[in-house]
């Protein structure tokens, strides 16, 4: 008897180490991650944003596939600098992920914001929406290309009135090509908003002559615009308007084309160290939502991309954004 209540004490101490997890009074054995608690996605922009539509339209299908609850939390503000200083106070555990519009913002923050943490902070799970830049005017201009708007400027200062996002890839190919055609900064009567929404609104409503923004999201106010231009290689069928350089060809300046913006999910990059099991659930659970068929198809029709990069390619895209805002972040300061 005496040696049965030994077994069962073994067995029960046994049972209780196992769950608890404790190896060495640190790592899980027994990780049930993330059912514990739901994962808060953490988003760098306002409600209704292109960042907060992806966040959002993934967080139910996603779901399903970690088996938990998966929140939307907005932390606006500061060109997301706001949202990725929360993530990084929070534990590096798996239940906090940003998910943002990481290029152009958040190298910004760096570049000119003053942040004190730099992108190799983060690790980028997947990048899976890529955008381009649109130039475009208000339906009604009296201009009808880019040559005409560049000369108005350079001729008539302060007479043509921009709208961009501030820190945006927009605002900076603005800046570059001004710059590039040699004419003062100043002559531009720019507007700088903190969302696109906004900027788009003032474009339609003629507020101002001319946008530079993500083509994305710009659909809602096709009726209302003309466009002029494209930051792409070549044409785009969804968009009735040469690219950049076509445009402004026959002046002989060239400009250098680099991607737009890119949206996805990121986490601390001591996540994947601490927690390699949790970051493997994490990463598998994004990559099986995309490859659904049934995702894919409502994330395209609500016109949301759904691209699977993967870790590896999403930082080192990322990683290439950042060293070409670097070469140009001295004109977002002016």
């Amino acid at each position: 008897m005496y040696t049965n209540i030994v077994k069962s004490t073994i067995k029960i101490a046994a049972t209780a180490v196992l769950g608890l997890g404790l190896v060495g009074g640190t790592n899980l054995l027994a990780d049930d991650y993330p059912t514990k608690k739901p994962v808060n996605m953490v988003v760098g922009f306002g409600i209704g944003g292109s960042a907060d539509r992806m966040t959002r339209s993934m967080t139910t299908f996603l779901s399903d596939e970690l088996d938990t609850r998966v929140k939307v939390v907005n932390k606006k503000g500061a060109g997301t600098q706001i949202a990725a200083n929360y993530v990084l106070r929070k534990p590096a555990d798996g239940y906090t992920v940003f998910a943002s519009t990481f290029a152009p913002y958040l190298a910004n923050t760096i570049l000119s914001g003053n942040a004190k943490y730099q992108m190799t902070d983060f690790d980028f799970l997947n990048i899976q929406w890529f955008d381009f830049e649109l130039f475009a005017l208000n339906k009604n201009s009296k201009y009808n290309n880019m040559l005409e708007v560049i000369e108005a400027i350079k001729n008539k200062p302060k007479t043509v009135k921009a709208a961009v996002v501030q820190g945006s890839g927009g605002h900076l190919m603005l800046k570059l090509l001004l710059e590039k055609f040699d004419i003062p900064q100043e002559n531009l009567n720019l507007v700088t908003y903190s969302s696109g929404g906004k900027a788009r609104t003032a474009v339609a409503g003629g507020q101002v002559d001319l946008i530079a923004i993500s083509a994305q999201g710009s659909e809602s106010i096709r009726e209302f615009i003309k466009p002029i231009a494209i930051v792409k290689d070549e044409k785009m069928k969804q968009w009735d308007a040469p690219t950049l350089n076509e445009a402004i060809s026959s002046s002989g300046i060239k400009l250098p084309v680099f991607s737009g913006s890119m949206r996805g999910f990121a986490v601390p990059v001591t996540f994947k160290e601490k927690y390699p099991e949790r970051y493997t659930k994490l990463v598998d659970g994004i990559k099986r939502t995309l490859a659904n068929k049934g995702v894919q198809k409502f994330l395209k029709k609500n016109d949301i991309g759904y691209t699977w990069s993967g870790p590896e390619q999403s930082n080192k895209l990322i990683q290439e954004s950042f060293e070409i805002f670097k070469s140009y972040s001295y004109l977002l300061k002016k």
